[in-house]
């Protein structure tokens, strides 16, 4: 199978390249990692002026009509500069929910970044599996509960909130009774709690009793966050690389020891392995191929191996890998959070079993 990109896709990956290195160098990712509102609206702006907020959104909605291979490839560049921000939350995620829902009204404002949507799914069992939630509601009526990990509440100007029985409700993050708490985490991404106390729900904010919409959302979401783990362990990969080539010690570069030539093999192994699962399986959902089982091999081996890459990348550098001014920590962190989020290795490997006939 040939994964060559195609012209329009070699286009987005250098635009992206380019773009991400000019306006979101590392001290730029480390600031917003630091900073309490890690939004940078200015840099969100101009992604919206280059059309990746509405990738997957169809043109005639003001959107550019791409494919989840599309955005696979972006967002691995995002994730090699560790680029944070509600990209994967709203223009992945919350859009393909959107599209499959068959909800339109919203697309054409989420296509231009003028509004920015996420996810409330996960609630006291940490799981994204939708079989774990308890939250209940009446349409119309009223309801309370909380939801927990929501990714980006604070800058969401739209919440799809998930429901024990299904349904999905879309709701202005600004109703009466909605609060966001944040999380304080590792990784510098923006997690919150998010309230409802006695929010009401109108007839309009039921999006449906949609199972298959979510699941598609869900697939797309974790191999947008599979994609951001092989661009950040790309990035560590030629970190170690370049620091084996130049760090000079016993009279010659590091990179002459056998011991650090094997650990950037490995590196490698493990990066080029992650990459083929995850552009089969998003080849495969963008051909509407069923991928479930691939989908969910890319997310639960890319989770391992991404973070043994990080790991070797420590031994390679040392020390300076830990420290703030080196971007390799952020790395590792980001690369840790994505290995979680949207199901961790256990999730994904139950779904590999059934696949094979296992119980």
């Amino acid at each position: 199978m040939d994964f060559t990109p195609s012209p329009s896709q070699q286009l987005l990956i250098a635009t992206a390249r380019d773009f991400l290195r000019r306006h979101c160098p590392p001290e730029t990712a480390q600031r917003l990692a630091l900073d309490a509102h890690g939004f940078d609206e200015a840099l969100w702006r101009r992604m919206a002026e280059l059309g990746w907020p509405g990738l997957l959104i169809p043109g005639d909605l003001g959107g550019s009509d791409g494919s989840l291979l599309d955005v696979v490839l972006l967002v691995e560049e995002m994730g090699r500069a560790g680029l944070p921000g509600p990209f994967v939350a709203s223009a992945v995620v919350a859009t393909s929910l959107l599209i499959s829902a068959g909800h339109t009204r919203l697309l054409p404002a989420l296509a231009t970044g003028e509004r920015i949507a996420t996810l409330a799914l996960v609630e006291e069992e940490g799981s994204f599996d939708p079989r774990a939630v308890s939250l209940r509601g009446e349409m119309p009526g009223r309801f309370s509960g909380r939801k927990l990990f929501v990714k980006d509440a604070h800058v969401a100007t739209d919440l799809i909130v998930v429901l024990s029985d299904g349904d999905l409700l879309l709701l202005p993050a600004d109703r009466p009774g909605i609060a966001r708490l944040p999380f304080d985490t590792l990784s510098g991404e923006k997690l919150f709690e998010v309230t409802f106390d006695a929010v009401e729900v109108r007839a309009e904010d039921r999006l449906g009793r949609s199972a298959g919409a979510l699941g598609v959302a869900l697939a797309a979401g974790a191999l947008a966050r599979t994609a951001e783990m092989v661009g950040a362990a790309q990035r560590v990969l030629d970190l170690a690389v370049e620091h084996a080539r130049t760090r000079v010690q016993g009279g010659r570069p590091i990179g002459g020891y056998q011991a650090i030539q094997h650990a950037c093999a490995d590196i490698v192994r493990d990066v080029d392995t992650s990459r083929g699962l995850l552009y089969l399986a998003a080849w495969k959902v963008s051909e509407g191929v069923p991928a479930e089982s691939d989908m969910a091999t890319a997310k639960a081996y890319a989770g391992e191996a991404c973070l043994t890459v990080a790991r070797r990348g420590h031994q390679i550098f040392g020390a300076i890998g830990y420290c703030e001014e080196h971007p390799l920590h952020l790395l590792h962190k980001r690369i840790q959070a994505a290995s979680l989020d949207f199901g961790g290795a256990g999730l994904h490997l139950e779904t590999v079993a059934r696949a094979i006939g296992l119980r």
